[in-house]
């Protein structure tokens, strides 16, 4: 009896054969591989930039001698030229300065003191003149119209040299508006003055009003801002500097350390380029320093002794002005206008010429002192004798006109009677006139001075610079040549 299998399994061999793989045809994409545990897929490598490239080669040709020689030298020359460049860019700016300090600042500022000083002449002759009535002299006369004429003249001076919408351009424009204002009172209180009518009184009082409250403020306000751009230039021209002192230091000290090196590596003690170029960073180094320190000096020196003599005796004059006018204005007035001094009621034109005098009295004591030989003392000596005097003479018409003889007080003020006060006035004025002369001619010559030692610096700097430079490359190049 036959019996079937138990098992599916196919009885050896019995199995069907293995069909052999079929190999690829022609035009047929392989498959892909199976992947297995160990399968890592290619990457294509990443373009490399010019600048990495150019890093690379840098790095490798540091790593030989004549490439080391080659950023060595660039480094060197770059330095050198930065140097002269940097020096030349501040010398420039020094000497414009310094030239500005000379030629324009301190000369508004000298003007707009003028301006200030012929409005305040002006009105102290206006006074003198109306108080003397027909006896007016004709210089009296000329002299109030060459004070307008001079402040109008610098009042344009000025214009043209301020900057449009600027503080001292409305400055200069108000003046511009308020001066024929002011000479049309002038004119109607003398017109009025010469008909025997005492309203010229009142016209007179509305000028000196206009002016001492709102045009000799505006004049002041004026030169202390062309005082404010003398200091600015003055700053500017006397600033040590330092980036330019900075890199010559830094410039040297490489040039020594590139001949060292050179001189470890080759035994030479000299290499004729770097030579070359550590002698022209040294003399632009050494006639930097020495230049500006000359300069400075100059400029410190027209500062001390011409700026400020010329601010103080320019004060002192100005109180010696407006104390004339007051002087002249209380024996106009009458008593009309007072004040308080303490708790006494005193005549305001009184009081204001003793607190002037006073003014003008200290001035002088410094300006005494900041005189720096007998020719600019001399006339300061001459100012305070004539101050003594004139305070003396005007205590005597002060006198007169306390006890009512005002025609006798009025001779003395306007020079009809004996030893009259307006001699020492103008003997006063005159010898500020010939301070502030002497001290603008030192001034002139120590600024010029300072100015003329920065004189062809930028210049030569640059030159120096390009010299040292090439002396640089030049000695580079001869210690590569060795290498050829």
């Amino acid at each position: 009896m036959t019996h079937p299998p138990k098992s599916s399994t196919a009885p050896p061999g019995t199995a069907l054969p293995t069909m052999p793989a079929v190999p690829p045809q022609p035009g047929q994409a392989a498959p892909p591989p199976a992947p297995g545990p160990s399968a890592v897929p290619e990457v294509a490598p990443a373009r490399r930039t010019a600048f990495a490239e150019g890093v690379d080669r840098l790095r490798e040709a540091a790593t030989t001698e004549p490439g080391r020689l080659r950023i060595i030298g660039a480094f060197v020359a770059l330095l050198v030229v930065a140097f002269g460049a940097v020096t030349a860019w501040q010398m420039t700016d020094r000497a414009s300065a310094a030239d500005d300090v000379l030629t324009r600042s301190q000369p508004l500022s000298s003007d707009a003191a003028d301006i200030y000083r012929s409005l305040a002449d002006a009105n102290t002759a206006a006074a003198s003149g109306y108080l003397a009535g027909p006896q007016e002299k004709p210089e009296m006369r000329r002299r109030y119209e060459s004070d307008i004429r001079t402040a109008a003249t610098k009042l344009v001076t000025a214009a043209s040299n301020s900057e449009a919408g600027s503080d001292s351009a409305r400055t200069i424009a108000e003046l511009n508006n308020l001066l024929p204002q002011y000479k049309g009172l002038i004119e109607t209180a003398r017109s009025n003055n010469r008909q025997g009518y005492p309203v010229g009184s009142a016209y007179l009082r509305a000028a000196n009003e206009q002016m001492q409250a709102q045009m000799l403020p505006k004049a002041e306000n004026l030169y202390r801002k062309e005082n404010q751009r003398l200091q600015s230039d003055y700053a500017d021209a006397k600033s040590f500097p330092w980036a330019a002192i900075g890199l010559g230091l830094v410039a040297l000290g490489s040039l020594a350390w590139a001949q060292r090196r050179n001189y470890l590596r080759t035994n030479r003690v000299l290499n004729h380029g770097l030579v070359t170029a550590s002698a022209a960073s040294a003399v632009v180094l050494l006639w930097l320093v020495v230049g500006h320190s000359v300069a400075r000096a100059g400029l410190n020196d027209s500062y001390d002794h011409g700026v400020r003599s010329l601010n103080v005796l320019h004060d002192a004059r100005i109180a010696s002005l407006t104390a004339r006018s007051d002087e002249n204005l209380s024996l106009i007035r009458r008593g009309a206008d007072t004040t308080k001094v303490g708790d006494a009621t005193v005549d305001a034109y009184a009081a204001g010429y003793d607190e002037q005098i006073d003014k003008l009295a200290k001035s002088l004591v410094r300006a005494d002192s900041l005189a720096d030989d007998s020719a600019g003392r001399k006339p300061v000596t001459d100012a305070n004798g004539f101050m003594k005097a004139w305070k003396d003479r005007h205590g005597v018409a002060q006198g007169l006109n306390d006890k009512g003889e005002y025609q006798q007080a009025r001779d003395k003020v306007i020079g009809v009677g004996k030893d009259p006060t307006s001699v020492c006035f103008d003997n006063v004025d005159k010898a500020l006139q010939t301070a502030l002369g002497h001290e603008q001619t030192e001034f002139k010559q120590a600024a010029g001075d300072g100015k003329d030692a920065l004189t062809g610096l930028p210049y030569g700097a640059a030159v120096l610079a390009v010299l040292g430079a090439a002396g640089a490359v030049l000695g580079i190049g001869r210690r590569l040549s060795e290498y050829r």
